[in-house]
């Protein structure tokens, strides 16, 4: 059985990006355009295996989004990797304190964004690069 990755992001073009990519390597994958129905789709799909998450969106950003399922216990090791155009720093702390698994900054190019997908899922130690940017992140 194939591993299940949420891709949520508010642009439609970024979404697919991503989910061409894992699709190609072998991943079965959802779709939300905010953190909102991300949460929705947790809840109505439980096998899903890593969150591949943009940070500014509307209604629920993906920093809310972590910190909301980081707060329930079933959701609570389910690694997220975020994604922004932001390589800035306050952000990537406040996302490592709220359990992100990865920082990949946009545009990402997909044979980086799924080595970083890869190296979460199959791998127990964190990311260490920034994705397809200057400073792609493993956060411990």
């Amino acid at each position: 059985m194939s591993l299940t990755v949420l891709v949520v992001d508010d642009s439609c073009v970024v979404r697919q990006q991503a989910a061409i990519a894992l699709r190609a390597a072998g991943y079965q994958v959802l779709q939300a355009s905010d953190g909102a129905e991300a949460i929705l789709a947790l809840e109505n799909h439980k096998q899903v295996d890593l969150v591949l998450c943009d940070v500014n969106m509307p209604n629920v950003s993906g920093l809310e989004f972590l910190e909301r399922i980081r707060s329930c216990p079933e959701r609570h090791g389910l690694p997220v990797l975020m994604v922004t155009t932001s390589s800035q720093q306050s952000l990537v702390e406040r996302a490592r304190q709220a359990g992100a698994a990865g920082w990949v900054v946009k545009p990402f190019k997909s044979p980086g964004l799924l080595s970083a997908v890869n190296r979460i899922l199959h791998e127990e130690t964190s990311v260490t690069r920034t994705v397809g940017g200057p400073i792609a992140t493993r956060l411990p």
